[in-house]
């Protein structure tokens, strides 16, 4: 069970690994684009290459889909972004459970965008789980987890790439485990959990107070979705390709330099090196392109 492009490397190693795929579920297809022409999700895409049967319920709670899937009588189910949530009926049809690949280090950052907020929150470490479903949300036992390292120029977009490739190493570790006899599960301790909620277009708006290394951190968090932003003269401009760098020097929001290394804006604390800037229905420009097509100078007030 899964969706986006993060669930294709979990996918593509249970195909190489030989692993007897009875069946892919995966959302419906959805209006995308400008044209909002009817696009199928990525694992369905992969799955129809290999042959697979693919399911797409609207709805997992229906009695005929719960019927379905108990005539399908899997020994194991693997979840990688599905994009539902598995009623309790479902959960207990496998013998061996539903295993999900969660990511982040469980308990930390449960939740829907953990990617995002790991970086929003400056975190220098993140990685997999790999973790037996129950009915709470991304409560179940843990059963193995991948570490690595989140690297300070990193976006969200970066990390979700190479996280997808972790998890599909601790999906198969954890397989591999389980046909040993070997696998563990371990507890989480609801003491040591945070929540990374769905992020949203407005939390990407830059308040310029702030020290710069927090909007280096809101920056890259939210790149390339929803995008950190201001307003230049009452038009929206996305910020990205941020470094931090030490110094007071004006008014939070002003910018102090504009040239082709970058333009930089003074914050509550520090200064934020900007490279890449987009206008509102722009092209994303590096800053010595940016510079030379607008009005932003040395003086120029940003909106937070």
């Amino acid at each position: 069970m899964g969706t986006p492009e993060f669930a294709l490397p979990t996918l593509e190693g249970l195909l190489a690994a030989g692993v007897d795929l009875c069946a892919v579920y995966t959302q419906p297809d959805r209006p995308s684009g400008r044209g909002k022409q009817l696009t199928a999700p990525p694992v369905k895409e992969l799955a129809l290459r290999h042959g697979l049967p693919v399911m797409q319920p609207v709805k997992l709670r229906e009695p005929e889909v719960v019927e379905e899937l108990r005539r399908l009588a899997p020994d194991l189910m693997v979840v990688v972004a599905y994009g539902q949530i598995l009623p309790k009926s479902i959960l207990d049809i496998p013998r061996h459970g539903c295993i999900n690949v969660h990511a982040s280090l469980l308990p930390r950052y449960r939740g829907a965008a953990p990617i995002n907020q790991a970086i929003v929150d400056g975190e220098q470490v993140t990685g997999v789980t790999t973790m037996l479903m129950d009915v709470g949300l991304d409560t179940g036992d843990m059963l193995v987890r991948r570490a690595t390292e989140i690297g300070f120029e990193e976006t969200a977009g970066q990390l979700h790439d190479r996280l997808a490739l972790l998890g599909r190493e601790a999906m198969l570790e954890t397989l591999r485990r389980l046909c040993e006899g070997t696998l563990r599960a371990e507890p989480q301790d609801d003491a040591d959990s945070s929540y990374a909620p769905m992020m949203k277009k407005e939390q990407g708006r830059i308040d310029w107070n702030r020290e710069a290394l927090h909007l280096h951190n809101l920056v890259r968090g939210l790149d390339p979705w929803p995008g950190a932003y201001t307003f230049l003269n009452g038009q929206t401009l996305k910020i990205a390709a941020t470094l931090p760098e030490e110094g007071t020097d004006g008014e939070p929001g002003t910018v102090l330099s504009a040239g082709p290394e970058g333009v930089r804006i003074a914050c509550g604390q520090g200064i934020l090196l900007v490279r890449e800037l987009q206008l509102a229905g722009k092209k994303r420009l590096k800053a010595a392109d940016f510079v030379r097509g607008t009005a932003l100078r040395a003086g120029t007030r940003l909106e937070g």
